[in-house]
C-alpha cells in the first residue's frame, strides 16, 4: 500500500509540473505574438489581420501620376442605338444571346454597403448598383428580377468579363485609361471622390498626417494606388474587400481607410465612431463594364442609363440609397459619347 501511495504521489507531482510547463507555454504564446512586418509606429492591435491581407511597406517616393481618363477619351462611350422593346432583341450579337438565355448575368459584390450588399434580414442583394442592374434587366426582359448575380473580387471583375463569365460588371468601378484597354465602359453613371475614413477625434485631417501611419485599402483598386501616391510614407494594409478595411480600422490595426467617399459613407454608416475627413484626393467616375467585343450591349446599357437620367429614376435611387449620407441629390453625370 505504501508503494502504491508513493507512486500515486509521484504521478500527481509530475502532472502538476507538466501543467505548469503547458500553462507557461500558452501564456508565452499569448503575450508574445509574432510581430507584423514591416513594423509601423503606433499602438496597433495584436489581433490577426483578415484572410488574404498583406502589408505593403511605405514607398518613400510616390509612384507616377496616372494618365487622367479625359486624356485618353476613356470617359466617352458608344452612343445608344434604337432601344428595342423588352423581349424583342434583334437577332445576332450579345443581346440576342442574353435574351435566349432568359437572364442577365451581372458581376458585383456583397460587401459594398449602399451600393451592393446583402441585406441581413432578407438575404437578398441590395443597393444603388443592384438597382441600376435591375433597370437594365427591366429594359431587356420587362422584368427586373431576371438577373443571375456572380460575386466577384476587385481583382476578378475584368477577367470575368474577358472570359465570358458575366455579361456586365456593376461594382463601383472607376473608369481609367488602363482599364479601358481591357474592357468597354458605359457612360459615367456616378461621380465619386476618394477621401479618408478615420476614428472621430483621430487628429487626421488629410494625407499629410499619414506619414508613419497605416492605411487600409483594397487590392487592385485605384484607391490603393492613389493613397500610395499622396501618402508615400504610409504603410498600406491591402485586403480583399471593403468590409475587411472596416474591421481592420475598428480593431486598431489601421489608422485610416482610403477609398471613394461613396464607399466610405457605407462603412461609416455601420459605426458612429468613424468619420469621413480630408479633401478630395482623386475623382472617381464610375462606369458599367462590358466585354470589348460586345458593342451592342454597351449601346443598350447606355440607352438604359439615358432613360434613368431622363425619367427621374437615377434621382430616385440616389435619394433612397445615398442622400442621407452623401447630402443633397446632385445632377446625374452627363453622358459623353464618342460617336
Amino acid at each position: 500500500m505504501r508503494l502504491k501511495s508513493h507512486s500515486r504521489t509521484v504521478r500527481q507531482s509530475c502532472a502538476r509540473r507538466l501543467a505548469v510547463v503547458i500553462t507557461a507555454a500558452v501564456l508565452t504564446a499569448c503575450t508574445a505574438p509574432e510581430a507584423l512586418t514591416p513594423t509601423a509606429t503606433g499602438d496597433y492591435s495584436d489581433l490577426p489581420l483578415s484572410d488574404g491581407a498583406s502589408i505593403l511597406p511605405s514607398r518613400g517616393t510616390p509612384p507616377p501620376e496616372p494618365i487622367p481618363p479625359e486624356a485618353c477619351d476613356a470617359l466617352a462611350s458608344l452612343r445608344p442605338g434604337p432601344h428595342p422593346p423588352p423581349g424583342q432583341m434583334p437577332p445576332g450579337g450579345s443581346l440576342a444571346a442574353i435574351a435566349a438565355r432568359g437572364r442577365l448575368i451581372v458581376g458585383t459584390d456583397q460587401n459594398t454597403n449602399l451600393f451592393s450588399f446583402r441585406d441581413p434580414t432578407t438575404g437578398t442583394l441590395q443597393g444603388f448598383d443592384i438597382d441600376v442592374a435591375k433597370e437594365i434587366a427591366r429594359d431587356l426582359f420587362g422584368d427586373p428580377s431576371k438577373i443571375e448575380y456572380r460575386l466577384l473580387t476587385s481583382a476578378g471583375r475584368f477577367p470575368a468579363l474577358e472570359n465570358g463569365e458575366v455579361d456586365i460588371v456593376v461594382k463601383s468601378t472607376t473608369i481609367t485609361c488602363e482599364r479601358a484597354e481591357r474592357v468597354a465602359f458605359s457612360t459615367v453613371y456616378f461621380q465619386a471622390s476618394q477621401r479618408l475614413l478615420v476614428h472621430t477625434n483621430s487628429g487626421i485631417t488629410g494625407p499629410t498626417e499619414l506619414a508613419g501611419k497605416r492605411v487600409c485599402s483594397v487590392f487592385d483598386t485605384t484607391s490603393l494606388a492613389t493613397i500610395q501616391r499622396v501618402a508615400p510614407e504610409a504603410t498600406i494594409i491591402a485586403v480583399p474587400d471593403w468590409d475587411d478595411c472596416l474591421v481592420t480600422l475598428q480593431q486598431g490595426q489601421a489608422d485610416a481607410v482610403s477609398t471613394d467617399d461613396s464607399i466610405l459613407a457605407g462603412l461609416s454608416a455601420q459605426d458612429p465612431n468613424l468619420e469621413i475627413t480630408g479633401p478630395p484626393l482623386e475623382p472617381e467616375p464610375y462606369g458599367i463594364s462590358v466585354n470589348r467585343n460586345e458593342p451592342d450591349l454597351v449601346r443598350f446599357v447606355n440607352g438604359t442609363l439615358d432613360r434613368l437620367r431622363a425619367d427621374g429614376t437615377w434621382t430616385r435611387l440616389y435619394d433612397h440609397w445615398l442622400a442621407p449620407l452623401l447630402g443633397p441629390t446632385p445632377t446625374p453625370p452627363r453622358a459623353n459619347y464618342r460617336e
